[in-house]
């Protein structure tokens, strides 16, 4: 088992970037070739009219050039527009499923639609045969984890820490940044604090985390260790202080604790 850190997956970011017009060409699809070189300088601005505009040329030229649909759906993933963002990342999926990965990790953190992520992932476990799925857009979570987290949201608790105790026990596997307080959590909130605080320490091996040593001094507060949990709630002020927490610049991750629930523990 090994830590992958800040590591960002390529495949994943990948599919969201330009593709090499070269390719289509390789292939002697001239459609996507014309089409590909048509938005290959766009201006990146995805809310401007000369933006959309230049895609739905593209489209014209190739009405099955799945790029220009995941490109044209980020503006709309941005502004929240669920249904525009759905039909267009639906249309990218249907002509090529490399935009799989992206449309399941987005239907988890843009629009907490759990079991549709859900329904993404396991398609995408059934056509890999293997926990080679892919990774967040960030690159912050294997895609079985935002599995895990969907459950987790869904409070199916036992069935989160199944997937999570199975991925991590994997020796193949590169554990994510927050893998172990995800399932840190997860036992905590079936009251199984040994395990709870057996994977905060997990994770701050890993990465420290304002948020596992809050939740390390709520386990000490109910044990009824005053001390520890002074200490505890202590170092986890100062590690929010330092900007050690959970952050995304989009959306909220599973599970953040604010700096407030830390001082009123």
């Amino acid at each position: 088992m090994r830590w992958i850190g800040f590591i960002f997956i390529l495949p994943t970011l990948l599919s969201s970037q330009s593709p090499n017009c070269n390719v289509y060409l390789y292939n002697k699809d001239t459609a996507q070739y014309k089409a590909c070189k048509m938005v290959e300088s766009v201006p990146f601005y995805q809310y401007s009219r000369s933006y959309q505009e230049r895609f739905d040329s593209a489209l014209i030229i190739c009405p099955y050039f799945a790029y220009a649909y995941s490109a044209k759906s980020t503006a709309y993933l941005k502004s929240g527009d669920f249904i525009n963002w759905k039909f267009l990342i639906d249309k990218a999926v249907q002509f090529d499923s490399i935009y799989l990965d992206y449309r399941a990790w987005c239907r988890y953190q843009f629009f907490r639609d759990y079991k549709g992520a859900i329904q993404d992932i396991e398609i995408l476990e059934k056509r890999s045969k293997s926990k080679e799925i892919g990774y967040s857009a960030g690159g912050e979570y294997h895609l079985l984890v935002a599995k895990a987290m969907c459950y987790s949201a869904l409070n199916q608790k036992h069935k989160a820490i199944e997937i999570l105790e199975d991925l991590l026990s994997d020796t193949n596997y590169l554990v994510g940044q927050y893998d172990y307080y995800q399932l840190a959590v997860s036992y905590f909130q079936i009251n199984d604090y040994e395990k709870a605080w057996h994977y905060c320490v997990e994770q701050n091996k890993v990465y420290e985390l304002a948020e596992s040593k809050y939740y390390m001094a709520k386990i000490s507060k109910l044990k009824g260790k005053q001390l520890e949990y002074s200490n505890l709630k202590a170092e986890a002020i100062r590690l929010y202080q330092k900007e050690s927490y959970l952050f995304d610049p989009y959306t909220e991750h599973f599970n953040k604790v604010y700096y407030k629930t830390i001082l009123n523990l």
